[in-house]
This record gives C-alpha cells, structure tokens and sequence, in this order.
C-alpha cells in the first residue's frame, strides 16, 4: 500500500467502527479474564498462550507459541503485503494472583460490569491492553479493507515474575520481531483525566540476603551473651548499605548512574502534581528528606536509584512471648536502577561492600534483574503518538521521561532498535495487582481510538 496522509474522516470512520464492534470486544475481553494465567503459580499459562494464539488467528494473523525456558511467548504476524512500515504490540497474558479473594466483590476471573466499570483480574494487567490492541487493528482494517502497516504481536507469559526468559528469546529472534515502532504493554490516564506517556523505565536488581549462626535456635538465657544473634548481624549488615539521608553507601554504586537532563527536568515540570493524592492514598505525613512536590519530588521518585528491603524474616514472630536466640535471619532487598546503572553490577558490588564492613558471613543471592531503558523523546513514532494522544483525549499528554517501575523494556529499544510508545485504558484506580482490578469503559474505548491512531499514522510517517 502507499503511504498516505492521515485523514480526519477516516480517522471518525474507525472511530465509528470501535463503538460498533465495542460489545464483540468486551466479550473477547471477558474470554481473556476467564481463562486463569498466574505465573507465580504456573497456573494456566499454557492454556491461556493456546488461547491468545487463537484469538490471533481468529483475527487473521498467523500465529506461532514460541517456546522459552519459561513460559511461552505468542508470536502474531498480519504478514508484509507489500506495507512500508511495521508496527510491533508488546502485551503479557500472565496475571498476578488473585488472593486475599475474601476482598473481591465479584469472582476474579469472570468479567462483571457494573456501571461502566468492568472487573476481573488482569482486566487491566494486562488482558484489557491486548485486546485494546487487537480491537485497533481490527477497526482500521475495516474501515480501509486491510492493514496500512505491517502488525506484529508480541505476548509473553512472565511479566509478572520479571521476564527472565525475553531478553534470550529476543536474541532469538530478533529478524522476527523487527518492526518500526512499539506499543508497550500499559497506558492509560492519570488523576486528571489527561493521557499519559511514558518513555521509559528504571531497572531493579533483587536479591536475598541471609546469614546463620548456629544450627539451631537458642535459648536467649542461656545464649544472648555467647552466641552470635543471627537478626542481629543481619540488621547490623543492612544498616550499611544506606544512611538515614536515604544515601546508598555501596562504593561505586552511583558512578554509572545518569542524573536527569534538562530536557527530562523540562517534561517532569509539565507532569500533574499527585503528592496530594499520594499522600491521600498511602496514607503518610509527608516525604522523604522534607520534600514537598514538584519537580523536585518527581525527579526524585524516577531518577533516583533506590535501596529497598522489601521483607524480614527471623526467629518467633507469633502471639506473646518466646525468648528464643535465632540461628537464622534473611531479608528481601530490591535496588531501583537509573540509566546507565545494570543489575549484574550490582551484586558484585553489594558483595565487596559486605566484606568490606565485615559481613563476609552474610549470602547474597541474586534473584532476578532488569536494565533500565529510554526511548529517545524527540523520535518521530514517539511525537506521533504524542499528537495522536492529543487528538483522542483533547488535551496534551503528559510525558513521563521515567517511571518508577521496572519491565523488559531494555532488549526492545536497545537489542531490536524499536522507538516505544505507550496506549492503554489505565487509570489511578484501576487496583491492578490488587482485589477488584477494573477498567473504565469509556478509557477502554479511547485507548482503542490512541492505539488505532498509532496503527493508521505510522503508515504516513
């Protein structure tokens, strides 16, 4: 097909298109949600990669179950047909678990609508995304008798437990998975109601730290003043890596480390302040290091690595007392990491630290890493879904040079070259990874419309 410029009246066509095929969809959504896929559990994942391939194919694309040393990757492929351009969605069909289920007001993996709410889980994270994306595609190629673009899925089953598989399989495949642009996995909008884009990701190193002491437990009578504390070495041990000026005292840990440029500090300065909001949610006084909101409290929350001990675990933590020595203490730690910072770093660094503060005795356990990744912010694909986002909500997009959490987001920019962008039905109350997950229907039917956008531009870009 030839390039075209992108035209208002075929734009309304597709957009007349969504809302007549907006209960097929909902439909396609709810077969989704029922259909169980828990990777922390390994709970259906098989079946629902068999399942998503299938929706694929229903939609004409020809689809393949890539296997990993994990869980399965769905490849979905529209074909070339002569398109200039070609588009790449990433998508998850994992879950997080659904527990404490006492909290659901619905069954979690049947769609209910209530309003124009719709629950269930992964409803949202990331199921409702996946169909956002196919529901766009679908819609253009109706309107215009086939695809502009060339359309490629990508859908894994490990995001919810770090993608630890993806960054070998795109080594893989990397011919296979070659496209002009992305469309990452979320989306959505912020408290405002304005639409969101986000340009990339900070990394995370997470790891177990533990120590033991003696084989058993000890009374602490009979041992406190002979035997060494185990949580005591441990807290000792954790102490050193950060000080109460939240500062990481990790030799080396921030030399790789990119501060904020001046044209992050400049989208950070246009991003809504949600400190009021936070603070509401979460429930706490103020910040950290007596910030208040802002630009300053935005730079800090993405451009800053971070130290986190995510959990403790050590001798009696029942009901009343029992005086007992423990012989064993471990602890859950993340690190947060800013470009140019890497997880395989990290744990020789941490390691060389504890030796050197004399906690040789303490392990450390790696257990799972990602890069941080950016995707450069005056690209073309990116300003196009940019002014798209602005056309289909009405207002500029808030752009987020960072976030705060972590993906595999570094072998799509870095190994396959890919600009990425994102569209989605997300918003502030969606509770994903929480009972109650849910989407807004009307944020469902506009992530279609930015998503759909995105699909017919590319093919003038």
């Amino acid at each position: 097909m030839t390039n075209h410029t992108p035209d208002a009246a075929v734009e309304a066509r597709i957009d007349a298109r969504i809302h007549e095929q907006l209960d097929y969809w909902i439909a396609q959504l709810a077969r989704l949600c029922a259909q169980p896929s828990i990777s922390a559990q390994r709970l259906g994942i098989e079946e629902c990669a068999a399942l998503v391939a299938t929706m694929l194919a229903e939609q004409g694309y020809a689809s393949e179950i890539l296997p990993t040393g994990g869980s399965p990757i769905v490849y979905g492929d529209s074909g070339a047909a002569g398109q200039a351009r070609t588009l790449l969605f990433y998508n998850h069909y994992d879950v997080q678990p659904p527990e404490p289920l006492e909290l659901w007001n619905s069954p979690p993996f049947t769609l209910t609508r209530v309003g124009d709410q719709l629950f269930a889980r992964g409803v949202s994270d990331d199921k409702g995304q996946l169909i956002i994306r196919m529901a766009a595609a679908a819609a253009v190629r109706d309107v215009l008798g086939e695809l502009p673009c060339r359309v490629k899925f990508f859908v894994e089953g490990e995001e919810e437990v770090g993608s630890p598989n993806i960054p070998p399989a795109i080594d893989a495949h990397k011919e296979r998975f070659a496209a002009d642009g992305c469309v990452w996995e979320f989306g959505g909008v912020d408290y405002t109601g304005r639409p969101t884009q986000t340009l990339g990701m900070r990394g995370l190193a997470y790891f177990e730290l533990s120590v033991d002491t003696a084989s058993l437990d000890c009374h602490s009578g009979l041992g406190g003043s002979l035997i060494a504390n185990a949580a005591w070495r441990l807290v000792w041990a954790l102490s050193t890596i950060k000080g109460v000026d939240e500062r990481i005292r990790i030799p080396g840990f921030y030399d790789k480390a990119r501060p904020a440029t001046p044209r992050d500090l400049e989208y950070l300065a246009g991003l809504p302040d949600e400190s009021a909001a936070f603070v509401e949610t979460y429930g706490v006084s103020g910040f950290l290091k007596g910030m208040t909101g802002g630009t300053e409290l935005r730079r800090a929350a993405v451009f800053e690595p971070t130290a986190t001990i995510n959990g403790l675990n050590s001798g009696y933590q029942g009901p009343g007392a029992k005086t007992v020595l423990p012989a064993r203490a471990s602890a859950k730690i993340d690190f947060r990491l800013v470009p140019d910072q890497t997880p395989e770093e990290i744990g020789p660094l941490l390691r060389a630290h504890l030796d050197a503060e004399g906690f040789p005795d303490v392990e450390v356990r790696y257990l799972a890493g990602v890069k941080p990744a950016r995707t450069d912010p005056d690209h073309p694909f990116v300003q196009l879904s940019i002014q798209a986002a602005e056309d289909v909500y009405g207002v500029p997009p808030s752009v987020e040079p960072l976030i705060g959490g972590s993906g595999p987001l570094h072998p799509f920019i870095h190994v396959l070259g890919l600009p990425v962008v994102t569209s989605g039905c997300g918003y502030p109350e969606s509770r994903v990874h929480a009972p109650n997950e849910n989407i807004r229907i009307p944020y469902f039917i506009d992530g279609i419309r930015h998503s759909a956008r995105i699909l017919y531009r590319l093919a003038a870009m």
